[in-house]
């Protein structure tokens, strides 16, 4: 993939195709986490998941198009574990797209739309199972704050630790 990069918000009805291909050809993340291939569920909760108590219409999923292909996407909730939090459930690139530093650009995204909505930290989980994903994490400032008690996903179970970064000022 290369071309012009743009992230822009997701709408289940324009965009669904493109997110579950995505997920197709990012079948070995889904595999690693859920333990099978991307299902109906996979994209089920990707649209109308949120977190414990969470409203998901309230929340936002962002796609990364490059060259006009979907290369990422991102669902973020607000105000989950905390009022003033920002919560990151899914970020997930083709692989492709790994390793460019598009990552970086999404997160980037991620983070001025919860400082918009007044979000002062932004929070995920990663599974213990996911080095990859835990490096790119603390290369990004994340830190461990708990560990979250096993707990299943999909066919199988994890170990998830919380990692939290407070969201950087506006750097304009």
């Amino acid at each position: 993939m290369a071309g012009a990069v743009a992230i822009r918000p997701l709408d289940p009805a324009a965009d669904g195709r493109a997110v579950a291909a995505l997920f197709a050809a990012a079948a070995d993340f889904v595999a690693l986490i859920e333990g099978r291939p991307p299902s109906a569920a996979t994209l089920a909760d990707f649209w109308q998941g949120a977190p414990p108590g969470g409203d998901p219409a309230a929340g936002l999923r962002l796609g990364l198009f490059e060259g006009g292909a979907l290369a990422g996407v991102a669902e973020l909730a607000f105000g989950f574990p905390g009022a003033g939090d920002a919560y990151l459930g899914l970020m997930l690139l083709a692989p492709a797209a790994r390793g460019r530093g598009l990552g970086r650009r999404l997160l980037g995204r991620v983070e001025a739309e919860a400082r918009a909505r007044g979000a002062g930290r932004l929070l995920l989980a990663v599974a213990r199972a996911n080095p990859r994903a835990r490096a790119f994490w603390e290369r990004e400032g994340f830190a461990r704050v708990r560990t979250l008690p096993p707990r299943r996903v999909g066919a199988r179970a994890h170990v998830l630790d919380r990692m939290a970064r407070p969201i950087p000022p506006d750097p304009g």
